[in-house]
């Protein structure tokens, strides 16, 4: 996106969408960074993408690396957190991923009744497609800075308002 590559600013922010097949993910991920760009014109704002689309997270993270940024913020536009945004985000931008497993059961084991070693066991698995070769890695001597997702913010309960109540 290298909304103004000419900035003095030392901070860069990479808005990370997940990505899709779709081309229209990648539009309205772009079109939210562009306007909030106009909000901060002397910052360097980027967009990478988890899968799917391009450029991914470490292309994205890179060009603002390469503007000389000591500091990047890094805002997954994700409602909530799940797996990218708590383990494969964190992976690739070379931070501490949260360990998933005890947040699901709470710090501790337990037993929902399911039986995996049953061989007709049905197993849910979220597919990813990444690129066959080595995804690029991210070296920064500087600050990463890794915000909270979205949430459930008033100003998305307000989007919610506009598209519902017309119709009530």
């Amino acid at each position: 996106m290298d909304t103004n590559s000419n900035s003095k600013n030392d901070t860069g922010i990479l808005l990370i969408g997940h990505g899709s097949r779709l081309p229209y993910n990648k539009e309205v991920v772009s079109e939210i960074a562009k306007k909030y760009a106009e909000t901060k014109p002397d910052y360097n704002i980027e967009v990478g993408f988890m899968e799917l689309a391009e450029p991914n997270i470490p292309q994205a993270f890179n060009k603002l690396k390469e503007t000389g940024v000591k500091k990047i913020i890094v805002t997954p536009v994700f409602l909530a957190h799940g797996m990218h945004t708590k383990r494969d985000i964190p992976t690739i931008l070379g931070l501490e991923p949260a360990d998933i497993e005890a947040e699901l059961s709470g710090g501790h084991h337990h037993d929902h009744g399911h039986d995996h070693d049953h061989e007709e066991h049905e197993h849910h698995h979220h597919h990813h497609h990444h690129h066959d070769e080595e995804p690029e890695t991210i070296e920064f001597d500087g600050e990463i800075i890794y915000t909270e997702p979205l949430g459930a913010d008033d100003a998305i309960v307000n989007i919610i308002a506009d598209r519902v109540n017309k119709h009530l």
